[in-house]
């Protein structure tokens, strides 16, 4: 039948009363039961059931401890006579069996009678219940059981009920063979594992020695263990921590020593030697989120046993920045805007980065740092004749309780470009004229750029070599770099690309839902992503060996930090014919980059993108197809088939060419497939090499991910395509960033750096475009003045808290 629209459907079954009422049908059916129940005359024909009864047998009974007693119960008024036992009060009292067997505890209970009840499985509202007298002595061994290893021991205790007398002697069954127990109680486990491994131990009533309770004991096999203390040890940057190992169970207490896997550990998450004496990078390691930022995080010392090397414990180790956030006279600490905060319901939200350097204009000292961080993202107020701007705060508000804590007011908002509305080039920068003599460091001193170091091996503050910094230029890429911030302290790396386009997206102020993004062109871009995190923002990007400024450091990603060239930000705050230069004293080396120093078993894993088995066999057959012609070119020796180093997780056809080779007019790729030019002096015997050949050629070579710094012409050359080119790779969807940079497979030649979003859709990238290569970095996206995160209690608020990068 179809349903009133028409479509199939249950039939409705619908009675109507003479009335035109409407019953469901449900309803009349049970007015016709009472119609054939009730009769004519209105009265009951119907013979009521049967009640429901139990009752128990015998109804009370005397029973010793450890005795037993049978009860039976009778059901009547139902077929189904079963009936399930119960004893009131739990096991303490005793227990019953399905069949009705009751057995009395080891101890007499207070009081001593027990109820036992049978309750019908027919009707659970009918029972019958019996009395229980417990007499006689009792014994109870706690605990009842236990596990221990060989030559492990055990505390036993007997209770004794039924007697004022309550000494007992103590016994194990099967002899010394299962271990032996004192008068006390206080047992010890056998050296070796018994059979059966079960042991009982028997406590016997000295008032009547047929009474008795026992417990049982599983004796194992020990298990080996080490213990790593102290768990966890916490660390200042450039700290030592004394790790000890407690080893058990095993034949020998030697271990191997290893920081986060790697024995021996390595710079970036610190150093131990076979002793256990970690010493603790300068930079506090940090873990990305995969959105653009990285957070601090802890390593992990571990000892492993040498004669069982599956046997290991561990310890945690955390750092502790707080002391160099927390220094008022020095740069590269925590600070910020006092007003960078809001209130949204009942949280506080708060905002800080990097005091980054200190910078002199007509005889007058500023320091320098972001605009996102000083100035609140255009938001903030700078000085206007003889009104001052916003305070300016050491810690920063995130360091200080979001200002409900401990800070001082160290200077005033002198400046900033606006972020906005500011004419190219874009920067990220502002400067705060300190409030007095002595709240900053009058030498410009950044925290751990010295060249040398204290008593206690930690590098000194030190301030930049003085003056312009150096320009951006090709001399730039690859040189190797460092920086001090509030968040990780000294982290060194090098410069991975400059000339770079960017799109960076600020929110307008702390924890604002408002944003506007911006581009910056002829960005600094350093290799590495623990190169910053949230709140290092503000930092003075320096060279490693002359502390010259070079960026300053206000965007990151998961792969890479982003600086704005310091020529651009210094010739924006010069005034009335006064240049901007940095305070300092004179080149000099930035030690903390070469330590701690490395103890001689440490070794270090470079990670290797993997190439799909597809990609390798497309690889090979394209060398196959050009081998000839790739043998005559002129320096090749061998070929090869390895990953790119210029695009990770793509492959390349490697040209082996002898030391000393320039590799000029080698071909870039072959049929779209690129070509990595590596320079070896081995002789393989081979021409063309297996996918396992290649690979021990490159470790036996040293062939490492590294580029070199690229001459004039390469620059040139690299510069009229990245012009050509850049807003049409900017405009491609999944693209962050265009810069140049060296190539990692031809080390000598110029590179296009194209920047793309991690697992986004791109547009397929050439391996060369206009003649020049193309190297790729895939990364999350590039943030600054993002990151808010909840923390720090405040006293009538909750207090999240975030940082600027």
């Amino acid at each position: 039948m179809a349903s009133k629209s028409g479509k199939p459907g249950k039939t409705m079954r619908i009675h109507r009363s003479g009335a035109g009422r409407a019953w469901p049908w449900v309803c009349l059916g049970t007015l016709l039961v009472l119609l054939t129940t009730t009769g004519c005359g209105g009265g009951s024909s119907s013979t009521p059931p049967p009640q429901v009864a139990v009752s128990i047998r015998p109804t009370s009974a005397t029973v010793a401890t450890n005795g037993t007693q049978q009860f039976n119960a009778t059901v009547s008024g139902s077929t189904n006579t079963a009936v399930s036992w119960s004893v009131a009060g739990g096991t303490s009292n005793g227990t019953i069996s399905a069949t009705g067997l009751y057995t009395a505890p080891s101890l007499a209970p207070t009081p001593p009678q027990v109820t036992v009840t049978a309750t019908s499985q027919a009707d659970a509202s009918k029972i019958a219940s019996a009395t229980v007298n417990i007499t006689g002595i009792g014994v109870q061994v706690l605990p009842a059981t236990v596990t221990l290893q060989t030559n492990g021991s055990q505390q036993f205790n007997a209770n004794v009920s039924g007697t004022t007398n309550t000494a007992v002697n103590w016994s194990v069954a099967g002899g010394s063979n299962n271990g032996s127990i004192d008068s006390s109680g206080f047992y010890t486990a056998p050296a070796a594992v018994p059979n059966p491994a079960q042991v009982t131990v028997t406590a016997t009533s000295q008032a009547d020695t047929s009474k008795s309770g026992n417990a049982t004991v599983t004796v194992t096999a020990p298990v080996p263990s080490i213990s790593v203390q102290p768990n966890p040890g916490g660390v200042t940057v450039f700290g030592t921590q004394q790790f000890v190992a407690f080893p058990s169970n095993l034949s020998s207490n030697a271990v191997t020593w290893q920081v986060n896997g790697v024995t021996g550990g390595s710079q970036q998450s610190g150093y131990i030697n076979a002793s256990g004496l970690y010493v603790a990078p300068g930079a506090v390691p940090v873990i990305s989120n995969g959105k653009g930022d990285s957070t601090p995080t802890t390593v992990t010392v571990t000892a492993v046993s040498q004669v069982s090397p599956s046997v290991s414990g561990s310890a945690t180790v955390t750092f502790d920045n707080s002391i160099a956030q927390n220094v008022t006279s020095y740069l590269g600490s925590s600070g910020g805007n006092k007003n960078d905060s809001q209130i949204s319901g009942n949280l506080i939200y708060c905002c800080g980065g990097t005091l980054g350097s200190l910078v002199t204009r007509g005889g007058t000292q500023y320091i320098l740092s972001n605009n996102h961080v000083l100035a609140r993202e255009d938001q903030g107020t700078k000085t206007s004749g003889t009104t001052p701007g916003d305070v300016i705060v050491q810690p920063g508000l995130i360091d200080a309780n979001c200002g409900q804590g401990i800070d001082d007011n160290i200077a005033n908002l002198t400046d900033f470009y606006n972020l906005e509305t500011g004419a190219a080039p874009k920067i990220d920068a502002a400067i705060a004229q300190p409030m007095g003599a002595g709240v900053v460091d009058a030498q410009g001193r950044i925290l751990y750029l010295g060249a040398t170091t204290d008593t206690n091996n930690v590098p000194v503050p030190a301030a930049p070599n003085g003056g312009g910094g150096l320009p951006e230029d090709n001399t730039l890429v690859n040189r190797a770099v460092a920086k001090s911030g509030r968040t990780t302290g000294l982290t060194c790396s090098s410069i991975f690309a400059v000339s770079t386009t960017l799109t960076i997206q600020y929110p307008k102020g702390c924890n604002s839902s408002a944003s506007f993004t911006e581009t910056f062109t002829n960005q600094i871009i350093v290799d590495g992503g623990s190169f910053s995190a949230p709140g290092d923002s503000g930092s003075l990007i320096v060279t490693q060996d002359t502390a010259d400024p070079v960026a300053l450091l206000f965007a990151g990603s998961d792969q890479n930090s982003a600086g704005n060239p310091v020529g651009p930000v210094l010739s924006y705050f010069q005034s009335g014919g006064n240049a901007m230069t940095f305070v300092g004293a004179g080149p000099h080396q930035v030690i903390g980059c070469t330590l701690p120093a490395a103890p001689a078993s440490a070794t270090q894993v470079v990670p290797v993108s993997a190439v799909s088995a597809s990609a390798l066999q497309r690889s090979a057959a394209s060398l196959a197809l050009h081998q000839s012609e790739l043998m005559a070119q002129p320096g090749v020796e061998a070929l090869g088939i390895a990953a790119s180093q210029d695009y990770p997780g793509e492959p390349s056809i490697v040209l082996f060419v002898g030391k000393g080779t320039s590799g000029a007019g080698l071909p870039q790729e072959v049929e779209g497939i690129r070509t990595r030019i590596v320079e070896s002096d081995i002789v393989t015997g081979f021409t063309t090499l297996s996918v396992e050949q290649t690979a021990a050629l490159l470790k036996a070579s040293g062939q490492r991910q590294v580029g070199a710094a690229i001459s004039d012409s390469e620059y040139a050359r690299v510069q009229t395509v990245h012009a050509a080119h850049v807003s049409e790779w900017m405009s491609k969807p999944g693209v962050l960033g265009v810069g140049i940079g060296s190539s990692a497979d031809a080390p000598q030649e110029a590179a296009l750096v194209i920047f793309v979003l991690r697992g986004a859709d791109h547009t397929a990238i050439p391996a060369v475009i206009d003649g020049v290569r193309t190297r790729i970095r895939e990364s999350s996206p590039f943030v600054a003045g993002l990151g808010d995160v909840s923390r720090n209690s405040g006293c009538a608020l909750k207090t999240p808290s975030g940082w600027r990068r």
